[in-house]
């Protein structure tokens, strides 16, 4: 029987973007951070109050061989064809000020909908989230 998830993947465009997007703006705690074999680093994030969740910000090209498939994941990922995950908070608009006075962009306002209240927004890669307050 599965127990839990501790890890997770986001494809990145940028390593080093990512990893300063998603600890200074985003807040996110460096769970591990260390150099692989191949030249890149095993970098994992978290929600501050979620330490048991690693984000694993992998290069585009971990994983992918060939170079018309990490071609193809970045001009989705640029695209914003890839919704990975939600974030929730407990004061969405105050949650939103925050990010959007950082330069996180937003292609969603805070918006009452049916489940809570939800924006949706951008990491530095094109990767959208939603990040909501749930009722």
């Amino acid at each position: 029987m599965i127990t839990n998830m501790t890890h997770m993947s986001i494809y990145v465009l940028d390593q080093n973007r990512a990893f300063d997007f998603y600890t200074n703006k985003l807040g996110f705690k460096v769970i591990t951070d260390v150099p692989m074999p191949n030249g890149d680093r095993w970098v994992t994030v978290c929600p501050p109050q979620q330490p048991g969740l690693e984000i694993v910000l992998s290069p585009v090209t971990r994983g992918n061989s060939s170079p018309e498939t990490v071609n193809a994941f970045r001009e989705l990922i640029a695209k914003g064809a890839f919704g990975v995950a939600v974030f929730t908070c407990k004061d969405i608009f105050a949650t939103y000020e925050e990010l959007k006075t950082k330069g996180v962009e937003f292609t969603k306002l805070p918006t009452k909908e049916h489940y809570g209240t939800e924006a949706i927004f951008k990491d530095d890669s094109g990767n959208w989230f939603s990040l909501a307050q749930l009722h």
